[in-house]
């Protein structure tokens, strides 16, 4: 992962622009659910993914930095992170998603916590 939890990791593959959204989300242990949305923003790219699959409704921000590798072929993005570090990743707050410094150091902080 990159040094910086808000940005892809230039291995990962991500070419700026790409439209990620309905992509499937891939954990190190299986799959967790489609991204939703996702912004390419320098030093705040991010995608968020419904984790519908496990929890009706529920969605996760995934900072860029925990994605691995995206394949633009079979249109999945795999990740650093197990299924239930996402599950139990912090509430995501459409409101503050965006903008928010606090809120992006809540999340970038456990994420941090949980690299591989």
């Amino acid at each position: 992962m990159t040094d910086s939890i808000w940005g892809y990791d230039p291995a990962a593959g991500h070419i700026a622009g790409t439209d990620l959204v309905g992509y499937k989300v891939e954990a190190t242990d299986g799959h967790i659910g489609k991204v939703d949305k996702h912004a390419d923003d320098a030093g705040s790219s991010y995608l968020v993914v419904d984790l519908g699959v496990w929890i009706f409704g529920r969605h996760v921000l995934l900072p860029a930095g925990t994605v691995r590798r995206i394949d633009v072929d079979e249109q999945k993005i795999h990740v650093a992170l197990t299924q239930e570090q996402i599950r139990e990743s912090p509430e995501f707050d459409r409101d503050r998603h965006v903008g928010d410094v606090d809120y992006h150091e809540l999340v970038g902080g456990y994420y941090q916590s949980h690299r591989a």
